[in-house]
């Protein structure tokens, strides 16, 4: 049986598309055929809610949804239904650590279950990295997360971004905003929070044919941007990409 060519695995679980069809008889086919695939999970509907959660269905293997992920030597515990998280910006996600420069201040604005924050306390000199995070569920994981990575110097937040930075008396070296869809209504809080020459890493949902005009427009509504490169961190949909815009002002 021919598999899919487009699966994400997620730790042990392997987590198909909704539109795989026999989803059933591949579920069985991989575990059948990888070693590492435990579960196997199909995709319901689409990201929904304020924390952008994707149901899914188990379909063969272990009945959990909770797992261990490893990527870029660091490790991640999560549950697929309760946490956002995809796997395909692993070096997306490297590519900010290794931009940080020794002794920044770097906040991460929808931070999930924590692997832009680890990752970035893994490979940089960072001073501190603030983290915050709506969701309940996705805050325990990156609780649990910091101790098995064995990171100290992230300082964790709980609650919607718009109620906790303006608590935050500081400002930040280095800000990423990985929420594409939404990113554009934080950017007026995100650049009150931005030092002196610090930088910015603005994510978007973008057409091919729109890059990057369309999303450096949507950053030139809240500031004059000094633009200092656009990269494309994967492909959304067909024809569609998530970019970053890294710019200071």
């Amino acid at each position: 049986m021919k598999l899919p060519s487009s699966f994400d695995i997620i730790g042990n679980i392997a987590v198909l598309s909704e539109k795989t069809k026999s989803s059933k008889k591949i579920a069985q086919e991989l575990l059948k055929n990888f070693k590492n695939i435990e579960t196997v999970a199909i995709k319901i509907g689409i990201h929904y809610g304020k924390y952008r959660l994707q149901k899914t269905k188990i379909l063969a293997g272990k009945k959990t949804k909770t797992t261990l992920y490893k990527e870029n030597n660091c490790i991640f515990k999560l549950n697929i239904d309760k946490t956002y998280f995809s796997p395909r910006l692993g070096s997306e996600r490297l590519r900010i650590a290794n931009l940080v420069k020794k002794d920044e201040s770097v906040l991460v604005m929808f931070s999930g279950i924590c692997i832009y924050p680890i990752e970035i306390a893994k490979f940089s000199k960072a001073k501190e990295i603030f983290a915050v995070e709506i969701n309940p569920a996705a805050h325990k994981f990156a609780e649990e997360n910091l101790k098995l990575n064995k990171v100290n110097n992230v300082k964790l937040f709980l609650g919607d971004v718009r109620e906790v930075l303006p608590k935050i008396k500081k400002k930040f070296d280095r800000i990423v905003m990985p929420l594409p869809r939404d990113a554009e209504s934080f950017l007026d809080l995100a650049i009150k929070k931005l030092g002196k020459k610090g930088i910015i890493h603005f994510y978007d949902f973008q057409e091919e044919k729109n890059i990057p005009a369309a999303s450096i427009e949507k950053i030139r509504k809240h500031c004059k941007p000094k633009i200092l490169r656009v990269v494309k961190a994967g492909q959304y949909s067909p024809r569609k990409f998530r970019i970053c815009v890294d710019f200071t002002i």
